[in-house]
Order: C-alpha cells, then structure tokens, then sequence
C-alpha cells in the first residue's frame, strides 16, 4: 500500500538538500515498493531511476526512534570503518515519522565477507569513548534502551540492561522464579568481573544476523543500530544469538582483536539481556529460556 500523496510531498521537502544528489521529484511520482525491514515499521523502498532510496515509516509519535537511530547511523559512519547506509532525512508531520536512507542491495556473508567483517568489526571496537553509555536513550527492537553515562561498567550493566528488563519482565506478570534468580544475579554481576576490566568501545548494540550483510562489492554492511559505548564482548556474543557466524570470524576476529577467556561465560550473561528483551516483546519461550541462562550464571557463581 503505497503512502498517500501528502505523506510522500513531506518525504521529498525534507530531503530538499539533495535535490542535485538524486531525483527528488521521484519521490511522489515514483511507487513506494514494500519491502523487509523488520516487524515495527513500514519499509519502502523508491526508484529514482539512477538511485533508490529506503524509507522507513511510522506514526509521528516514534520520531524520538528515527532520530536515536539516524544518530548511531551517524557515529558508526563517522567510526569510517564499516560501511553503513547514508542518511537522508529524518523528520515528522502531523501523522507520520519517517527516516530516508541510502539504499544499499544486500546479500548474505560469504567466506570473504566474513573474515573482512570480523577484522572491521574490531577495528570499530577500537574505537574508544570516555565512559560507559550514549548522550541518548535509543531503542532495542521496540524497548527502550536507557544509555544514561556512567563510568562503571557492572552498575550500568546491572541497572540500564538486565535491571530494566527484570522491570519490565516483572510488569508483564512473568514468574516470581525469573524475578528472584535475577535479583540474585544481579548482586553477583561483579563477580564475573574481578579478572577482567571492560572498556568503552563503540557498540553496533544490536548484532544479530538480520542487522549486517554484504553489499554488490563484497563489502559488509551494518544497520539498525542500538549504538553505545561498551563492553566489546556484547557484540561479539550478539553475533553467536541468532544464527552465528562462521569458525573463521571468530578466529579473524581474536586474532586481531584477542578476546579474554573468560568471555565464554560472560557471552551467556551478555545475551540474557537480549533473551530477555525478547520475551518482554514476544513472551513465550524466551521466559523459560531466560531463566535458564541464569541458571547457567548463577552456578558459575
């Protein structure tokens, strides 16, 4: 269903600066195609005849999303280490929020693609900030993600991940079993740090497998960030949630950028948040799975 003709003039007068980038006048006489872009938004993609654009569209409301997503866009663009797409515009009307980006073809990894990405994945993890967090709160699927700045990992990993979902999880009338394993959990999260110190490094935040792929040239390509400043190790246990690379990115990716040992159990306690996140959004198994984890945490204890 193609957006009505007020919705596509918006679109076009707030990427106006483009107008010598590429066919503007396209926007509103060109068919707005459908295409996959996850389950929270309207995805279009636009021909313009020597370009495309990708549109992501929702209610006005969801501004705030689009505008924490264009900035993380920016600063791994900014990182100039992994390609990701241009953005265009983000902006609202009365009805509608929209974020127009580059839009790039995209294929799955291959042997190359794979090796290239583990070695820019931590090329990026190099790059450094001063503290823990982001200057904005953003988004992980459709959750909240609260980045507030802190100079202490296990706080803000205790409070802003898993204590915001176990509140979460708590108001969704999950078990009181997931609350107090959490709980407890969360009063021996340093313990899992006492040979090991995390650093600031700037997060994709959201790395699973629907999130990065190959463009024509090979080259990879990384989107719909929750970016912040973190514990490297959060995105390369990401990586093995949902799908999983090969052998070969991980060793690439030590051999650049050597992982501590004990990342092997912190993995478990990094993708808790995510199993988490996931049964706060769509329940079901991902409780029982949660817990589990914790049971898995809780005897590394």
């Amino acid at each position: 269903m193609m957006p009505s003709a007020d919705t596509r003039l918006a679109v076009e007068e707030s990427v106006h600066q483009y107008r010598n980038h590429f066919n503007i006048d396209g926007i509103t006489s060109s068919p707005w195609l459908p295409v996959p872009g996850g389950s929270i938004n309207q995805t279009y993609r636009v021909n313009l005849g020597q370009s495309f654009l990708f549109i992501k569209l929702h209610q006005a409301k969801y501004i705030s999303m689009f505008e924490a997503e264009a900035t993380g866009l920016q600063a791994l663009c900014d990182a100039a280490v992994i390609r990701v797409p241009e953005v265009y515009a983000c902006a609202c009307d009365d009805t509608h929020s929209w974020l127009v980006m580059e839009y790039i073809a995209l294929s799955p990894h291959n042997g190359a693609s794979e090796k290239r990405f583990a070695e820019q994945l931590a090329s990026m993890h190099a790059c450094m900030g001063e503290s823990f967090g982001w200057f904005c709160d953003n988004t992980i699927g459709s959750t909240p993600q609260v980045n507030t700045i802190s100079t202490d990992w296990v706080s803000f990993y205790r409070k802003q991940r898993l204590g915001y979902q176990l509140k979460l999880a708590n108001q969704h009338g999950f078990s009181t079993s997931l609350q107090d394993k959490g709980e407890r959990l969360m009063a021996d999260l340093h313990i899992f740090f006492e040979s090991y110190k995390a650093c600031p490094a700037l997060l994709h935040g959201d790395l699973w497998s629907g999130n990065h792929a190959v463009d024509s040239h090979g080259n990879p390509v990384i989107f719909d960030p929750a970016v912040y400043y973190g514990d490297r190790e959060t995105d390369v246990a990401m990586t093995e949630l949902f799908g999983g690379m090969s052998r070969d990115f991980y060793a690439v990716y030590h051999d650049v950028y050597p992982l501590d040992a004990g990342y092997q159990v912190r993995k478990v306690l990094y993708n808790l948040y995510h199993i988490l996140n996931h049964a706060n959004l769509f329940g079901g198994a991902y409780a029982q799975q949660a817990e589990a984890m914790m049971d898995q945490l809780l005897v590394e204890c």
